[in-house]
């Protein structure tokens, strides 16, 4: 099978799929017209597909040590027992105060200019022949001229703030100590739904008295936040088009 046939294959495929979801979402869309977009059910994210749990490398464990007529153990946090989350399970709070701002300004511009010119003047004595030999050989075996220019710029300016707190789950303890985390909190207001998806991993220190962690000291932090509804399907782009943009090379 030639390439081609295989890229006509693939945009075919590409074009029945991208038809099939959209069908369905519109059959979605077609069934939920006046009524609000419905919430999505409380469920264990470890039982998502495509969930794994993560692998980070870890020291070697250390065994407790107890001091003979002591109350106080090497590694305690508080003399009575710690109300801050460790264990799977457990929930904290994570405070997440995005404020972010960026200014980026590039500007390119590139010219090239090339000429060739290859002739043959004199070839084995023929400038001693006459017109037989300027009918044969022409004065000149190729001449080409090149001139290419390219004039580009871009421009940023972003500013994102996002102020929230949302409640995560201890989905994982990793052998150090260290906790994964992760929290969703869906919103719905009027015909939209907001979301909100934080994870990443967190050591029991930064855990502040109040069970709650920022989210700068969250490794691995991971923050989505977008929604569904009618002003989103009205910023979306047209399944239509996104498949134009995709398969046409132009």
């Amino acid at each position: 099978m030639s390439n081609r046939r295989v890229w006509l294959l693939r945009c075919a495929l590409l074009s029945s799929v991208a038809a099939l979801n959209s069908g369905c979402a519109a059959i979605d869309r077609l069934k939920n017209i006046g009524e609000t977009p419905p919430l999505s059910p409380v469920s264990n994210p470890t039982t998502q597909p495509g969930y794994k749990p993560v692998q980070m490398p870890m020291p070697t464990p250390q065994p407790a040590i107890y001091n003979p007529n002591s109350l106080w153990r090497n590694g305690s946090r508080a003399f009575f027992k710690d109300q801050r989350a460790h264990q799977v399970g457990d929930i904290l709070t994570v405070k997440v105060n995005i404020n972010d701002t960026a200014e980026f300004q590039d500007q390119t511009q590139l010219s090239r200019s090339t000429t060739e010119d290859s002739g043959i003047t004199n070839f084995i004595g023929a400038n001693t022949i006459a017109n037989p030999a300027k009918a044969v050989l022409p004065g000149s075996l190729l001449t080409a001229d090149g001139n290419t220019q390219m004039n580009g710029s871009g421009t940023i300016n972003r500013q994102d703030q996002l102020i929230t707190n949302v409640a995560a789950v201890v989905t994982q303890a990793l052998p150090n100590g260290n906790l994964v985390i992760e929290g969703k909190q869906e919103i719905r207001l009027n015909s939209e739904v907001r979301e909100l998806v934080v994870a990443g991993i967190v050591r029991p220190e930064d855990i502040d008295s109040d069970n709650s962690v920022e989210l700068p000291k969250i490794a691995e932090a991971r923050v989505a936040y977008g929604g569904k509804g009618t002003l989103t399907n009205a910023q979306t782009q047209p399944w239509g088009q996104q498949v134009t943009d995709v398969v046409l090379p132009f």
